[in-house]
């Protein structure tokens, strides 16, 4: 019998396998495989997670859900030029 994180992520691949799914997992111990993740991961926890005391989950929904279009819309990202994903989204569209 599984319990908890067990059951679900058996639950989840026996669901990928009959939709025909194939889930690749990075190797233990090696975060750098996904490091595009991690970095946002980070960024969400330094930015607003971490900072915050939040009553309900509808709260966190409704916090990520305007940070995620502020992150993406206002905030300039060095690393495309100094202008947002969504500038940099219309110029290659």
């Amino acid at each position: 019998m599984y319990y908890g994180p067990e059951f679900i992520s058996h639950a989840f691949a026996d669901w990928a396998a009959k939709h025909g799914i194939a889930l690749n997992f990075i190797q233990p111990g090696k975060p750098q495989q996904n490091a595009y993740i991690e970095r946002y991961n980070r960024t969400v926890r330094y930015d607003w997670l971490n900072q915050y005391l939040f009553e309900s989950i509808h709260e966190v929904q409704n916090f990520a859900t305007r940070w995620l279009w502020t992150y993406n819309h206002e905030r300039p990202n060095m690393a495309l030029g100094g202008i947002t994903p969504k500038q940099k989204l219309a110029l290659v569209a």
